[in-house]
């Protein structure tokens, strides 16, 4: 879907809204200032891609709404050329934003047409340089490209997978929703402190689609 002079202007006043808050890191929010939301969305979504909400894809999963890609961003603290686990491709927009951010990004997806179709949409936006995608369970991470500075997961666990656990490099940041299925998360930013030892922080509420295990 061709970026138009409408979109941009409903993109700017999105962010715009967003910087207002005073919440989120202004690197962030300018990297998804250049992203096209609406391209990541079906064309029936397309007058409301750039309101503050999610929106359904495919696979009854959803695109999360923009305030709280910002927010688990900014929590993730990505740094440029960081390696970074994304559990949860969905439609491929936050994978977009952390490549755009200087990350090195590998990307775990369990349901097929998704994955094939988030790999679609950000070729044809130029945006998959430095994205590498895996159809998997994403409770068992990708341990061969371990280990990672950052892992951000984008549905909500009932517990932390430990193999996640175990795949974040030491001085690492994992951002992850944590609680009950059908009921509010907790996230957490967890910093692996050492081998064994994990700062946890607790930094709102939210809901997130369920974190299932295998592939769909």
């Amino acid at each position: 879907m061709e970026d138009g002079f409408r979109h941009r202007g409903q993109r700017k006043r999105l962010i715009t809204g967003l910087r207002a808050a005073g919440e989120f890191d202004d690197r962030v929010l300018d990297v998804m200032a250049n992203i096209p939301r609406h391209s990541f969305l079906d064309s029936s979504f397309g007058d409301w891609a750039y309101r503050d909400e999610p929106f359904p894809i495919d696979c009854e999963q959803t695109i999360s709404q923009p305030s709280t890609v910002a927010w688990q961003t900014t929590a993730l603290q990505l740094l440029p050329r960081q390696r970074v686990l994304e559990i949860g491709t969905g439609s491929g927009y936050q994978a977009a934003v952390l490549s755009l951010l200087g990350g090195r990004v590998f990307t775990v997806e369990r349901h097929k047409p998704l994955f094939r179709k988030a790999k679609l949409t950000l070729k044809k936006l130029r945006l998959d340089r430095g994205i590498r995608f895996f159809l998997r369970d994403g409770n068992r991470g990708v341990p061969e490209m371990a280990p990672y500075a950052r892992i951000l997961v984008t549905a909500g666990a009932t517990e932390i997978p430990q193999p996640l656990l175990d795949q974040l490099a030491v001085g690492g940041i994992m951002v992850i929703p944590v609680g009950p299925e059908e009921a509010d998360q907790r996230l957490l930013r967890i910093t692996k402190r050492a081998s064994d030892s994990y700062e946890e922080e607790e930094l709102g509420l939210c809901r997130f689609v369920p974190f299932r295990s295998g592939l769909a």
